[in-house]
């Protein structure tokens, strides 16, 4: 499955876009490399998100086409959440 597409199905972005512009900006990484937004992510992957402040990594459980909120939260497993010092 797109990268793009697993973050929104697992609700860890509202919109595919969002997600598009990440790994444009390369600010989405699949085991350790940029991903770009048709990048393919399979059960496994660790994955690593840059939002501005905040960065996570988390690992991938499953894959499903679509999912509801409860199912969503069963998909992946977070391994670390912080945040980022932004220097101006």
């Amino acid at each position: 499955m797109r990268i793009d597409k697993y973050l929104k199905v697992a609700r860890i972005l509202k919109r595919r876009e969002v997600g598009k512009q990440l790994a444009l900006n390369e600010r989405l990484f699949i085991n350790d490399r940029v991903a770009k937004p048709s990048s393919e992510v399979k059960a496994g992957d660790i994955v690593k998100i840059i939002f501005g402040h905040r960065e996570i990594t988390i690992r991938v459980k499953e894959i499903r086409d679509s999912a509801s909120k409860e199912q969503a939260f069963e998909m992946y497993e977070v391994l670390e959440e912080k945040k980022r010092e932004i220097i101006v």
